[in-house]
């Protein structure tokens, strides 16, 4: 009320003053007259303010301080310290303010920093002051009313919208509390600003929050948070504030984690535009002890396929061409993909800026198992790594290969990526180039795949800078020269260009460069080139027009070229020119693909062209079979899409001549002398007696060997006609008719059954007679032979009416009948060079390379190398690696292993490796797999039915198919990481073959096997019968023998049929989600066999359920071993789909059901040999693999598989496992050692807060494994040869060390529980070491390198062993219980070594390698076997 009374009266005092100045001016009075912006009146406030330094202003103007701050907080708490009304004036005082802050510029004054005004005495002049009101804060005296002033006054803003008066007062008001000095009663201030938090509106919520950290003592600081953190989880509104409040507060780490967990749990559901805040704050207080597992919860909770959303709506209203929702659309996608690059640059700083950050992620990604749970953020964050942190940058790189290789990271996720956060992306772009380089260097497919992909993705997600960078890096992979980013690289092209064609189109000039290394392409790459760039240069742009002539100028100087291989790559361009501008007008889609007008300039040009290409090839058979099989191959790959005009004006002259030059009327006699009687034989068409024709194949190739002998043609003007164009020709007229007649080839089908010109070739016993030139003659008539009758089943195969597939099947069966005749004259005539079959440079190179050495020659080398990998025990080379030795031959695919084996067996088997010699066979020839029993009409005269011949696909036949089936699957399907990319020279031979096959995409390959599946279900299940009946009839007396070729035969087609499913299911695309309807119709097919019209609506897991149990159904049935071991391999593949518990022990009780078997071949005698021992080897290792207690599989077989070994016969075998013989014994040593080391490792390492229980679970594992280990180490005393001690050595160190690893620390803290389990365990592995001791004096005393190399790693951990035993005890406080002694030398049998017993103490101890022992007190030593102190041996205590 005093307050009150006297700001009454100083008002009253104050209207007095201005109506009558003059007479008011005396000094006694408390009020003057002062310019227009100060304060007029004055009261207690103004009075005391005014004294103490500050000129208050009305108005825009700040108030003015004349003097320091200090000065000021002084005079002012003085003057009102000394008052006459203290305490009481503090009222008056407060109330003065209260009023003079009522008007809002006066209060906005208050709340601004003063202004400093330099007095005349004064020297410096203060450049910043803070505001009245936290000056007076300041004052002890005035804080708690002031604060309360404060608070009071806020909630009248509640309801303001900033920017009426152009001033946010709840923001000025509550940054008066930041950092001052001290509080009075900070909780109270802290109590009061909470309550203000749950009633305000958000803005000053927003406030208040985010200067909490400037307001609060360090004591509230945890208090405090966790309010915050409560209130974080209650809404969504304040996230941002109250993590960047929490972001600057010093909280201990439990309570850290506890705020850390709260921010976690909203990152699901947090707001996109808040996103970036709530990570920030993870990232920013992770530990390097937590982070881990903190990023691996964010790794969780981080989902980016919201940010998707947005773009996906997008995209559907574009469809629906909604203007105006798109308009909304784009600013919501722009909005989101702003907020996602602003997450990832938060990302980035920690990645820069904080190790642990960059580690725990990588380990994060890394401990992810599931496919599942990959996702875009784990590539982009890699990528991010890459790019930000050089550290980790390989680490980074070497997990995203890893994952993809393990499937993790499908293509699609990178496309997800690019599509939608490209504005991310972009930033990473040359650690993307970076990576995409080193990806197509890879060996593995799936990761080659994926580099292409991140080059094709770049181009289409980028802008122009980077699509040209990315053009520019394919160019340069391309001029390389290595083979894989060669090939990979035109492939992206390709797809670029089929995909992007305007844009490719303005980095065409780049692309044009690769013509300048065209030395370095082989020619499938120099189609891919070309079509390339004929697509660029014949689109409907003109710009095309300069790559059209560097394209015809290439190409005449190719076929101007007097080098072969030169004149290849001229005819391929020309071809694929003619290709491009015979497409179809597209009249859909402008931007794809045209022909254009046609005008007589390129009419002109490529008439020309054409030219120039008939007369470089008239004189060079080769050179035109050549330009027939590339026209053949240019009409089937665009089969349905060229101008039929155009196609008749290039195609019509090459195929006129084909009835000319190798079709005659069938004669009774043929006119001429030749080598060999003319006889027409294999004619289908017997009955047709009027207009039968044959080919001319016998006198063609007499012809032709006449002009090789007299040195050509006496007229050059005169086309040659080579029997090495039959089949090319052939095959472009085929592809021609069908292409002209609607797919139909009844113009043309009566050379399916038409003779062939050729001799008797009733050959048995008259091969010795003939010259070496005749049996030369007749090797290549069988070839020409063989090659037509091989075009002739590719043309007719698909045919449907059943007297054609009855001829397609007699086709069939006459390949096989010649295949025998031609293996017979292949024997008699050594050093023998067929004429090509594939007319490209690669198959020539190949063939030169192959012909300098013979066929039969080079099959030799091929066996000697695979001896060389895989050779027994009893026969293998010194210098070969004795850890190495029967291990499976990575080099050599399965079927050459399976050709090697058979050669042996079968001389026809070396057919196979004649294979370049022989015409490709289509994919579509394995639909003669659907077959059954067809009949073949035959008709009289009068086109009445005569009688009927039965045709079927026997077993030769089906051989024959699934073994060039087996090839191709095996060649396609195979991932390149299971048979190596080999060097340069080497990668054209290995595609000779199947230049036709190469045309198609894996996918498109098993797509075709998948729907062959049903008939070859039928043939193996008849496999499997045969086999049965066979297995049943041997135990009858009355039974007939076996026929041994037939059982070979059958066997040999049940084993192509296994290969075959397995080649299907172990390809590496079924992993990928775009095939997996693939993989369903595949299993669906063998589960349809066990639950027909069940299937289709089973799910995915059911179905490789019902899939598993139809192929173990064939277990029974296996005819020999390696049957068995494919069998299980496909059941293996089946199951990883993936693997359950009850599969795992099917498989394992499988593979021992296998191994427990006695394999004997039909004539009786054990199977062996390099091919059963690999695959021994594997199943071994599947077995124990799959077991569900590896440990007492070992000892089983070590404790009753081996004596019973030892017991028997010299050529004997386990009875109980009739596998492992002497000559086997190696195989099972080494996968028992390996396998050994390798469970111990997977026992945890012992830690100290294990239970007594848990404990002595892992001592007794670990007794187990020492027992095994000392058995098979003791085994060395019965089988001594140099592979079985180089095993020892070897894994016997690896086992030291994994015990000094993983058993020590367990012993270390169960000693004193657990001492006579750990006594005794540590006796039992001195007997091991001691062994292993003696190894390595044997190994010096023979001096053989292979081994010594061993010895000094074994020793070092033998010796490291002795301290960490010592180590223990101590650590237990026993150190009195060890001892130290010195460990002699001594052979395997352990006899001293004779050089350390004898001579002088001195120099023995010099030049002998002993070893400290050590020894445990108490026990009971045999000192027999050692020196007369009886120490131990090396690493372990004494024995018993």
């Amino acid at each position: 009320m005093v307050s009150k009374r006297k700001l009454l009266k100083a008002e009253t005092s104050g209207e007095n003053s201005n109506a009558d100045p003059p007479s008011r001016c005396s000094e006694t009075k408390k009020s003057r007259i002062s310019a227009p912006d100060r304060v007029e009146t004055e009261g207690i406030f103004e009075e005391l303010i005014r004294t103490s330094g500050i000129v208050l202003k009305v108005g825009e103007g700040q108030n003015e301080i004349a003097v320091d701050q200090m000065t000021f907080q002084k005079k002012l708490c003085l003057a009102l310290e000394k008052h006459p009304a203290y305490p009481g004036v503090v009222k008056q005082f407060i109330s003065g303010l209260e009023s003079h802050i009522k008007d809002r510029n006066q209060f906005k004054n208050c709340l601004l920093p003063c202004s400093p005004i330099q007095t005349e005495g004064s020297r410096t002049r203060h450049l910043y002051c803070d505001s009245l009101i936290k000056l007076l804060l300041g004052i002890k005296i005035l804080q708690p009313a002031v604060i309360t002033l404060l608070l009071e006054k806020i909630p009248e803003f509640f309801f303001d919208i900033v920017g009426t008066f152009g001033t946010d007062f709840p923001r000025l008001i509550i940054n008066q509390f930041k950092w001052l000095d001290k509080f009075l009663d900070s909780q109270d201030l802290v109590k009061k600003l909470m309550q203000l938090v749950s009633v305000s509106p958000v803005p000053i919520q927003h406030d208040i929050i985010t200067s909490l950290p400037e307001i609060l003592e360090d004591s509230q600081q945890s208090e405090v948070a966790r309010e915050l953190s409560c209130l974080l989880k209650q809404g969504r509104r304040l996230t941002v504030p109250i993590l960047d409040a929490l972001s600057r507060l010093d909280l201990d780490a439990g309570l850290l984690a506890e705020v850390r967990q709260s921010a976690m749990t909203i990152v699901p559901s947090v707001k996109l535009e808040d996103l970036p805040v709530v990570v920030k704050f993870i990232l920013h207080n992770v530990k390097a002890a937590d982070a881990v597992e903190v990023i691996s919860d964010l790794r969780k909770n981080l989902d980016l396929s919201s940010c998707d959303l947005p773009l996906k709506i997008l995209s559907s209203q574009k469809k629906v061409k909604s203007q105006v929702q798109a308009s909304s659309s784009m600013s919501q996608v722009t909005t989101s993909q702003n907020c996602v690059k602003l997450l990832f640059d938060v990302i980035k700083l920690a990645v820069r800026f904080q190790k642990e950050v960059s580690e725990a992620w990588i380990k994060a990604i890394e401990n992810s198992t599931s496919v599942s749970d990959h996702k875009v953020l784990d590539l982009m964050v890699l990528l991010l790594i890459h790019s930000t942190n050089t550290k980790y940058g390989k680490q980074a790189e070497k997990l995203l290969k890893s994952k993809i290789r393990l499937g993790c990271m499908p293509e699609q996720l990178m496309q997800n990526a690019f599509q939608n956060h490209s504005l991310v992306i972009k930033d990473f772009f040359p650690s993307i180039l970076a990576v995409a380089q080193t990806f197509l260097h890879s060996g593995h497919p799936a990761v080659v795949s994926f580099g292409s992909c991140m080059y094709k993705q770049a181009f289409a997600a980028f802008d122009s800078y980077c699509q040209q960078e990315v053009v520019t890096a394919l160019v340069t992979h391309v001029c390389s020269g290595n083979e894989t980013e060669l090939d990979i690289s035109l492939d992206v092209l390709t797809d670029l260009v089929v995909l992007h064609t305007a844009l490719l189109m303005r980095y065409a000039t780049f692309v044009k460069t690769i013509l300048d290394s065209t030395q370095k392409l082989h020619p499938c790459q120099i189609r891919k080139l070309f079509y390339i760039l004929s697509t660029l240069a014949f689109s409907q742009r003109q710009e095309g027009s300069y790559i059209q002539d560097d394209m015809h100028m290439v190409i005449r100087k190719w076929l101007s070229s007097t080098v072969p291989n030169h004149k290849q790559m001229g005819i391929i361009g020309a071809v694929t020119m003619i290709g491009s501008v015979a497409l179809k007008r597209n009249e859909g889609d402008g931007s794809s693909l045209e022909r254009p007008e046609l005008n007589s300039e390129r009419d002109e040009q490529l008439s020309n062209l054409l030219d120039l290409v008939g007369i470089c090839c008239e004189q060079t058979p080769e050179v035109l079979a050549l330009y027939y099989d590339e026209f053949a191959n240019l009409i089937e790959k665009q089969k349905g899409n060229l101008d039929l005009q155009l196609l008749d004006k290039f195609g019509k002259s090459l195929v006129e001549d084909f009835p000319s030059d190798f079709v005659v009327d069938l004669g009774p006699t043929v006119d001429g002398s030749f080598l060999f009687p003319v006889k027409s034989l294999y004619n289908l068409d017997e009955d047709e007696t009027q207009g039968a024709i044959a080919i001319n194949l016998l006198p063609l190739v007499s012809q032709s060997d006449l002009g090789r002998v007299t040195g050509g043609m006496s007229s050059q003007s005169k086309r040659v006609v080579s029997p090495l164009c039959l089949s090319p020709c052939f095959r472009l007229l085929r592809f021609y008719t069908a292409e002209q007649n609607s797919g139909s080839l009844e113009e043309i089908d009566a050379l399916l059954g038409c003779p062939l010109y050729l001799t008797n070739l009733e050959v048995e016993g008259k091969l010795d007679s003939l010259s070496k030139q005749e049996r030369e003659f007749l090797c290549s008539l069988l070839f020409y032979a063989l090659n037509w009758f091989r075009e002739v089943v590719n043309a007719f195969c698909q045919q449907q009416d059943a007297e054609m597939k009855g001829k397609v099947l007699t086709r069939l069966q006459n390949i096989t009948e010649l295949q025998n005749v031609l293996g017979k004259c292949l024997a008699a005539t050594p050093g023998y060079v067929p004429p090509p079959a594939t007319f490209d440079s690669e198959a020539l190179e190949a063939v030169s390379s192959t012909n300098a050495v013979g066929p039969v020659r080079k099959k030799n080398g091929k066996k000697k190398k695979t001896d060389g990998s895989k050779a027994s025990s009893a026969d293998r080379s010194q210098a070969d690696d004795s850890s190495e030795g029967n291990q499976p031959d990575t080099e050599l695919s399965e079927l050459e292993k399976t050709t090697a084996e058979r050669e042996a067996e079968n001389p026809l088997t070396k057919l196979q490796n004649y294979r370049p010699y022989f015409r490709e066979l289509d994919l579509e020839v394995f639909t003669v797999l659907h077959c059954g029993l067809l009949t073949k009409s035959v008709l009289d005269t009068e086109m009445h039915t005569e009688f009927c011949e039965v045709v079927q696909l026997g077993p030769t036949e089906l051989s024959f198919l699934l073994d060039d089936l087996c090839w191709k699957l095996e060649h396609v399907l195979t991932p390149s990481s299971t048979r190596r990319v080999p060097f340069l020279k080497e990668r054209s031979y290995r595609d000779i073959g199947f230049s036709h096959l190469c045309q198609r995409s894996p996918k498109e390959v098993a797509t075709c096997v998948v729907k062959l599946l049903k008939p070859l279900c039928n043939h193996t299940e008849k496999m499997h019968s045969y086999f049965q009946a066979v297995i049943q009839n041997q135990g009858a007396e009355d039974e007939p023998g076996v026929n041994i070729q037939e059982h070979m035969l059958m066997s040999s087609c049940y084993q192509q049929l296994l290969l075959t499913f397995r080649s299907l299911f172990a390809w590496n695309g079924f992993s990928q989600p775009e095939n997996t309807d693939l993989l369903r119709s595949a299993l669906q097919v063998l589960a349809e066999r066990l639950k027909p019209g069940e299937t289709e609506f089973l799910l995915l897991e059911d179905l490789i359920s019902e899939s598993f149990h139809y192929v173990l159904n064939f277990q029974q049935s296996v005819p020999s071993f390696y049957c068995a071991f494919i069998l299980t391999q496909l059941l293996i593949t089946i199951a990883e789909k993936p693997m359950a518990g009850w599969k795992k022990e099917k498989i394992a009780s499988l593979a021992k059901q296998f191994l427990c078997q006695s394999w004997v071949r039909p004539s009786g005698d054990r199977e062996k040999g390099n091919q059963f021992n690999s695959a021994l080897h594997t199943l071994l290792c599947v077995y124990l693999e799959h077991t569900d207690n590896i440990l007492k599989a070992i000892e089983e077989i070590s404790s009753v598989g081996v004596p019973e070994l030892i017991n028997s016969a010299k050529d004997g075998c386990s009875s109980t496992y009739p596998t492992l013989t002497r000559q086997t014994f190696l195989i099972f040593f080494r996968v028992m050692m390996a396998q050994l080391e390798s469970s111990v490792k997977s026992i945890p390492a012992g830690k100290p807060s294990d239970s007594s229980e848990v404990q002595l679970e892992k001592l007794l594992r670990w007794n187990i494994a020492v027992r095994n280990f000392h058995i098979l180490i003791n085994l060395v005393k019965v089988f001594d040869s140099r592979p079985v001690l180089g095993v020892c050595l070897k894994y016997g160190r690896l086992f030291v060390e994994a015990f000094l690893k993983l058993a020590m620390p367990l012993l270390d803290y169960s000693f004193k529980k657990h001492r006579d389990d750990v006594q005794s365990l540590l006796k039992t592995l001195q007997l091991s070491t001691r062994q292993l001791h003696h190894m390595c004096g044997h190994s010096k005393i023979h001096q053989d390198i292979g081994l010594t190399n061993h010895v000094p790693l074994l020793k070092k951990s033998l010796e490291q062993f002795v301290y960490r035993v010592k180590a223990m005890l101590a650590f237990n406080h026993c150190q009195e219980a060890f001892w130290l002694g010195v460990l002699k030398n001594r052979d395997l049998q352990g006899e001293e070594i004779l050089s350390q017993a004898s001579g002088d103490k001195g120099s023995d101890e010099e030049d002998s390698a002993e070893s400290p022992a050590e020894e445990l007190s108490g026990s009971s030593t045999d000192h027999s076997d050692e020196n007369g102190a009886g120490p131990a041996g090396p690493g372990s205590p004494a024995a018993p």
